[in-house]
């Protein structure tokens, strides 16, 4: 294996190389590589969180070469995939086009955009079953769309990375490298010392505005301008709005259109369970589910469900029709919420802070756990999510500031006795009481602190 590299991301839209940050994906791609048993990989998620940056990265430190096809810009490539399903004939004529020689486990094939060519997608078989000595990775937007698409989707045959925005750690290592250094190495029950504490609760409200968009860290690093960000923010909306009526297939482009913009609404209510009647007057889930899983599948929303009761198995307690809906990226849900800088930033405690501080944990609490979050509500009150950590259940209470009520959390633990109990908030890392305070900027870390 050759030497890693130090990684450096790519602008989203632009293509300019801008030094940022190794991206966390990068462990799991070598691992991939490593594994005796790989399959061709897929990489999925939203358009514009570097899934192209990211393989074209990799092959570029991992792999003594790297060819690149993108089956968006370079149609004629369709014809290859159309006409041939013998992978060993494939790789004759993509390294005819390349114009150098694939090399099965030093050349690294990468298939950008694989959506627009189902034929390549189908293909990915052939190389598992046929020639799984070469290593393939494939990328696409909205590629979790395919998965309503059973033909079109190799499924058995492909192993699948999911990638989503920075999140805090990374967006930290790219804007503040030495804050980085010490937020790395805080161990459980350290005492964080007041300065450095001050110094990431400050990062944290940057990330709220800025977020994880690579497009958006990149300008930051670069420019420390937020109108820019706004800018590229407000772009980015448009893109994802744009892509609705694009790639929606059969389910219907307005009713997409019209779940994602009901997202701030749906979380400023007092209870933010999803609502069909918010979206429009007598709405029904007949008439939006299927935009829903639409949503959900480009990677565009995150679904979190409520459960009947807070036990293992989590899963098998789902109510499947009460669930609540997050953005996958938090500072463009606060740009489409409107939120000014200065009320983050300042202290302020405007409205929506706390479903956008929700959003944000999500965020970074998704991939750390074997089950995703969930939420557990009874008349009683809420949960704001209950995590699953093996086969012990963790409630969690999120708050946007320094406020310590939380009448159902605490009954919770007082009458459940739980191993661990975690309230997020702007105060400081300690033990209070039955549970564990953890800071806002310390959620990535959850399961290293349990």
């Amino acid at each position: 294996m050759k030497k890693p590299k130090k990684c450096v991301t790519l602008c989203a839209s632009t293509k300019k190389g801008v030094k940022i940050v190794e991206r966390n994906a990068i462990s799991a791609l070598i691992r991939w590589k490593a594994d005796e048993d790989r399959k061709p990989l897929v990489i999925r998620g939203a358009r514009q969180v570097g899934k192209t940056w990211l393989m074209k990265e990799f092959g570029k430190s991992y792999y003594k070469n790297c060819v690149y096809f993108n089956f968006d810009e370079e149609d004629e490539l369709k014809s290859i995939f159309e006409t041939n399903k013998n992978p060993q004939r494939i790789v004759e004529m993509l390294s005819l086009i390349a114009g150098e020689k694939v090399m099965p486990g030093e050349t690294l094939i990468l298939f950008d955009e694989i959506q627009e060519c189902p034929e390549a997608l189908n293909s990915l078989k052939y190389f598992r079953e046929k020639a799984n000595e070469y290593h393939v990775i494939a990328a696409g937007s909205l590629f979790g769309t395919l998965l309503a698409k059973p033909k079109s989707y190799p499924v058995g045959v492909v192993n699948l990375l999911d990638l989503y925005p920075l999140t805090f750690d990374e967006f930290l290592e790219a804007v503040w490298p030495s804050l980085f250094t010490y937020y790395k190495g805080i161990e459980k029950n350290q005492q964080i010392e007041e300065i450095f504490h001050h110094r990431l609760l400050e990062a944290y409200n940057s990330y709220l505005i800025i977020g994880g968009m690579p497009e958006c860290v990149a300008s930051w690093v670069k420019y420390r301008d937020p109108a820019r960000i706004s800018q590229i923010q407000r772009e980015l909306v448009a893109i994802y709005e744009n892509d609705f009526s694009k790639h929606n297939g059969k389910v219907n482009s307005g009713r997409i259109l019209m779940v994602f913009r009901s997202i701030v609404a749906q979380l400023a209510k007092s209870n933010e369970k999803f609502m069909y009647g918010a979206v429009r007057e007598g709405g029904r889930a007949r008439d939006f589910e299927e935009a829903i899983e639409w949503l959900v599948s480009a990677g565009i929303l995150n679904r979190v469900y409520n459960v009947s009761k807070a036990e293992h198995p989590l899963p098998a307690f789902d109510k499947l029709d009460q669930f609540k809906l997050f953005l996958f990226d938090t500072g463009l849900l606060k740009h489409m919420a409107g939120i000014d800088n200065g009320a983050v930033l300042l202290k302020a405690d405007y409205q929506f802070k706390g479903p956008l501080t929700e959003n944000y944990v999500l965020q970074q609490l998704r991939g750390q756990f074997e089950v995703e979050p969930h939420y557990f509500s009874d008349k009683s009150g809420e949960l704001d999510f209950v995590l699953q950590n093996g086969s012990e259940i963790i409630p969690v209470e999120v708050k946007g500031g320094e406020d310590k009520s939380a009448p159902t959390f605490k009954k919770y633990i007082s009458e459940r006795h739980p191993e661990h109990a975690i309230r997020f908030s702007k105060r400081g890392y300690r033990k209070d009481g039955d549970f564990v305070n953890l800071p806002l900027y310390l959620v990535r870390k959850t399961k290293e602190l349990l």
